[in-house]
């Protein structure tokens, strides 16, 4: 009987590609979450929320009012601007502190969500507005309707809060700011210099002025200052 040949198993494939890739596509993914979501509740804090008529007199005239996401509920887009800025923060900050900061911008997608989803039925501030036109201490508003950029700045709080997540997630492998100067933790190596140029005198006066030997020999203590030789007394 011939013995059976082994057949090689097939190579299995490095892992270190595959967690390359994963990295930089949580990378893309959290700040094109981040910033679209920040843009969406930026773009719904400017536009109206809701709108009403109120009396405006003893005879009952009908007056519109209209408030904007500003107006409603200030928090959606303050909180906006500092999701946006955190996201920022976490390529700036290593270790524990990354953690934080991505916490941080989890938080901010959170209280967006919230605050829009408060503000999209709240009459508060339409009968504030609607009262303050009058001069009356406060005033009821009747035909209320709503548009739907509350929801479109709940969609942004969410995106915002899945970058966060993706941040908490994978944050800690995601290259720092300063990686683009030292890739592998090293510095780099500084450029060595040149020999000074021994037809301009200034640049061996500085050479000197170093504490470096102007010649370029190893072993060389100063070079001779123009001017001056062996044979030659100041």
């Amino acid at each position: 009987m011939s013995a059976a040949v082994p057949h090689p198993r097939p190579h299995a494939e490095p892992a270190a590609p595959r967690a390359g890739g994963a990295r930089r596509r949580s990378v893309a993914a959290a700040l094109l979450l981040g910033a679209a979501g920040a843009t969406l509740v930026l773009l719904a804090g400017g536009r109206t929320w809701a709108e009403g008529t109120a009396a405006a007199d003893i005879a009952q005239t009908a007056v519109s009012k209209q408030v904007s996401g500003q107006d409603v509920n200030g928090l959606p887009g303050a909180l906006a601007v500092v999701g946006l800025a955190t996201l920022v923060a976490v390529f700036a900050v290593r270790g524990v502190w990354r953690t934080v900061v991505a916490a941080v911008l989890t938080l901010c997608g959170a209280g967006i969500v919230a605050g829009a989803a408060t503000g999209a039925f709240d009459t508060s501030a339409l009968e504030e507005k609607a009262a303050k036109a009058q001069g009356l201490t406060s005033t009821a508003v009747d035909h209320i309707s709503r548009t739907p950029w509350p929801w479109v700045a709940l969609a942004g709080g969410v995106l915002i809060f899945l970058a966060g997540l993706l941040a908490l997630r994978y944050g800690q492998h995601w290259p720092a700011m300063s990686g683009r100067y030292e890739r592998d933790g090293t510095p780099r190596p500084r450029r060595p210099r040149t020999a000074p140029d021994p037809e301009r005198p200034e640049e061996l006066w500085k050479a000197l002025d170093r504490g470096e030997d102007p010649t370029g020999e190893p072993g060389g203590a100063h070079a001779t200052p123009p001017g001056e030789g062996p044979g030659k007394r100041p």
